[in-house]
C-alpha cells in the first residue's frame, strides 16, 4: 500500500504563492512518474503538472509559467510550486503517483485563492 501525504495548502491572495508538499511512504524511484491533480469540469480530476522519475516535467496549459514542479529522491518527496495565483485555481490538490503496477493518489490539501 502506497501513502501520500500532502502539506502546504492554504489561502492566499490573487498573484500570491503557495508550495505544497507530498511526501511518499516509499522511494519515489519506485514511480515512473510523479503528479499533482485536480477537479476538473468533467472530469474526476486532471494532471495539472507530473514529473518523471529522470526529472523531465510536464504541465497542462493552464498553468505551464507559473507552477513548477520538483523532486527530492532523499526525502521521497514532490513539491509544486505555484506562483501567481489566481482565483480559478482554487481546488484541492491531489499528490498522484503512477507505476506499472497501480496509480495511488493522496487525500488532498485545499487551496483557495482569493480575488
Amino acid at each position: 500500500q502506497v501513502q501520500l501525504v500532502e502539506t502546504g495548502g492554504g489561502l492566499v491572495q490573487a498573484g500570491g504563492s503557495l508550495r505544497l508538499s507530498c511526501v511518499a511512504s516509499r522511494s519515489i524511484f519506485s514511480f515512473n512518474t510523479m503528479g499533482w491533480g485536480r477537479p476538473a469540469p468533467g472530469k474526476q480530476r486532471e494532471l495539472v503538472a507530473a514529473i518523471t522519475t529522470g526529472g523531465s516535467t510536464n504541465y497542462t496549459d493552464s498553468v505551464k509559467g507559473r507552477f513548477t514542479m520538483s523532486r527530492d529522491n532523499a526525502l521521497n518527496t514532490v513539491y509544486l510550486q505555484m506562483n501567481s495565483l489566481k482565483p480559478e485555481d482554487t481546488a484541492v490538490y491531489y499528490c498522484n503517483a503512477a507505476s506499472k503496477i497501480g496509480r495511488w493518489w493522496g487525500q488532498g490539501t485545499q487551496v483557495t485563492v482569493s480575488s
